[in-house]
């Protein structure tokens, strides 16, 4: 089995990182077909992902969030493909993120 980690710091706390993971789950639903679960706790959430051939799990906290997820033998050969999908798509809601939180913050 391939094996995708991906790791990224932030500093948006953990009501705006919530928000984040629930966008992101939302799209891959739509875009990969995939089916999330979110576990909400105090100090951090996990969304779990599946469908045939993939399993895995976004931890998010208030300054970080921890993908990891097992590609089955056949999505095993476009590892980089669905990686570099995962990391872009969760890239660009990060960044919307900080513009979002900047934008709050006074000068």
């Amino acid at each position: 089995m391939a094996e995708i980690r991906i790791h990224r710091d932030h500093e948006l706390g953990l009501k705006k990182a919530r928000e984040i993971a629930w966008q992101w789950a939302e799209k891959v639903e739509q875009k990969f077909d995939l089916e999330c679960t979110v576990h909400e706790g105090d100090d951090e959430d996990t969304v779990e992902f599946t469908r045939s051939g993939v399993k895995g799990e976004l931890t998010v906290s208030a300054s970080r969030f921890e993908l990891v997820a097992q590609l089955g033998f056949l999505l095993g050969a476009f590892k980089a493909t669905i990686e570099g999908e995962i990391q872009k798509e969760l890239d660009a809601l990060l960044a919307s993120g900080k513009k979002a939180s900047a934008k709050r913050k006074p000068a």
